[in-house]
């Protein structure tokens, strides 16, 4: 098998402000929420757009002082991806090239917003995703449809 990044696109970069009255020392917990599609092209089935998507979102529960959204997706030409093997070596493979920019993004967006740059864990591509880590099965790659 082999792939090539032909390029990577913001989606979508959001960042919302929220007025949390909390005591001076409180200290809030960010927890980035993960999530991926991957998807190929019908028309040109060596292309595959990989959609990897970061959320921080206040709830009643447990208060924020920002909401945020990144979504960057990277296109990629692949050939020879045969089997479902094939699929998942891809899906992380991708994802360990386009997680670095949505790192970058996401940092860059909180300083633009003058707070402290919300710094993203340096995370093992093929330990983000459950599917990616075999505890579940591959047998239903949905994402990759």
């Amino acid at each position: 098998m082999k792939y090539a990044l032909r390029g990577i696109t913001a989606e979508e970069l959001t960042y919302t402000i929220n007025r949390v009255k909390m005591d001076k020392n409180t200290k809030f917990e960010i927890k980035p929420q993960f999530s991926r599609t991957i998807r190929r092209v019908q028309e040109n089935d060596k292309l595959w757009f990989v959609s990897l998507e970061v959320k921080v979102e206040s709830t009643e529960a447990e208060p924020k002082p920002f909401n945020l959204k990144v979504r960057l997706v990277g296109i990629f030409e692949a050939e020879d991806v045969n089997t479902d093997e094939d699929k998942q070596v891809l899906a992380i493979s991708t994802t360990e090239i386009v997680y670095p920019y949505l790192r970058a993004a996401v940092s860059s967006l909180t300083a633009n917003a003058f707070i402290n740059p919300l710094m993203l864990p340096v995370i093992p591509a093929g330990t983000m995703f459950p599917e990616d880590r075999g505890e579940t099965s591959f047998e239903t790659p949905e994402a990759l449809n």
